[in-house]
């Protein structure tokens, strides 16, 4: 972009994939983080009858029905791939399960396990694929696809501690006291992303989100280490392997750092959260790059004003950039369907603008 109308225009044909590419629309595309999960009931439904998560992640018909179900109750303008981010640890060789409402665990390697122990197993990206040409066959022209991955910093910690933790002690502990060792877990880890998205990419998604659902954890000079320079490798071998599929990039909890993530990293666009002022967002970010955000997931629950407030206040802010609004974090469970329905219905009437 040029100038801050450049670009300025109405019904693209794919509304979502052209504002990752820079362009500004009158009415932004929509898309919900999560939006393929447990506040459909269609979603809980089939769960269980799959009896668990991962049974559903590697079922890629019911994986791929789970991607849609949001499409068809909703009509966003994008489709995230229903799949896990620790799908990649598990294809490096660490066993994978999820304890009933307590989420995920790993094997940890946190003690004397070390990654020459694991046994990668690229097989299991395959079920994933296989989700990805199945919802690709059955998408509606105008959606883009989205397909994803954890970051490296953000996996790391689960595959440090074994498990989620409030304040990523393990990982950190253990980047400060041993950087040789952390930084050989992200090379891995860096290696078996790219061959996962670019996998995602050759079955058919046409951009890629990098959730580093962590990166407010750390301390600056940890940040620029363990985010923005492994994001940055990330993106740099996908395009030279996929040159012009845009790559989002969501370091929740970046706060004042989040420039420095954009322009360090090289992503086409970036995902706010919603603890970000996006006023502040708009003046610090490069010109020009396209933005995802940032209504927070709770104003969504409430409804209402709340909603309506928000979206107003988000929508003035990136009046001249590209945008894409989304949550500033993934949907949660109890969100009343009717809420998302007024809230389509508000942006799309042309309201909030």
């Amino acid at each position: 972009m040029t100038g801050p109308d450049a670009g300025l225009s109405a019904g693209p044909s794919k509304p979502l994939l052209s504002v990752l590419k820079g362009e500004s629309l009158s009415l932004p595309p929509m898309w919900l983080m999560r939006q393929a999960g447990r506040y459909l009931p269609e979603y809980r439904a089939l769960r269980a009858q799959k009896g668990g998560f991962l049974e559903l992640v590697y079922d890629s018909p019911a994986a791929a029905e789970v991607t849609l179900q949001p499409l068809r109750r909703f009509g966003f303008d994008g489709a995230i791939l229903f799949s896990d981010i620790l799908i990649v640890p598990y294809a490096m060789g660490q066993n994978l399960w999820f304890e009933t409402g307590e989420g995920p665990r790993l094997a940890p390697i946190l003690g004397e396990t070390d990654l020459s122990a694991l046994k990668p197993d690229l097989s299991r990206y395959e079920a994933v694929y296989e989700t990805v040409r199945r919802v690709k066959a059955a998408l509606d022209p105008s959606v883009t696809f989205l397909g994803f991955a954890g970051s490296p910093w953000t996996i790391s910690t689960y595959m440090v501690a074994g498990q989620g933790s409030k304040d990523q002690g393990a990982a950190r502990r253990l980047a400060y006291q041993d950087p040789e060792r952390f930084g050989a877990i992200i090379d891995a880890i860096i290696e078996s992303t790219v061959t996962y998205l670019s996998g995602q990419i050759d079955a058919g998604v046409e951009a890629v989100q990098l959730f580093d659902s962590w990166a407010g954890s750390l301390a600056p000079l940890q940040f620029n280490r363990w985010v923005i320079e492994p994001n940055r490798r990330i993106v740099e071998k996908l395009k030279s392997l996929h040159p012009g599929v845009p790559i989002i990039g969501f370091p929740k909890g970046a706060g004042a750092k989040l420039a420095d993530y954009a322009a360090g990293t090289g992503v086409d666009a970036i995902g706010v959260d919603e603890t970000i002022d996006p006023h502040w967002a708009n003046r610090v970010l490069p010109e020009g790059l396209p933005v995802q955000g940032n209504l927070d997931p709770l104003a969504l629950i409430a409804g209402g004003r709340a909603v309506e407030e928000s979206v107003d206040n988000i929508r003035a802010a990136f009046a001249r950039r590209p945008h894409i609004l989304n949550l500033g974090h993934g949907i949660l469970p109890d969100t009343p369907i009717a809420h998302v329905e007024a809230l389509i219905a508000y942006v799309r009437q042309g309201k909030g603008s």
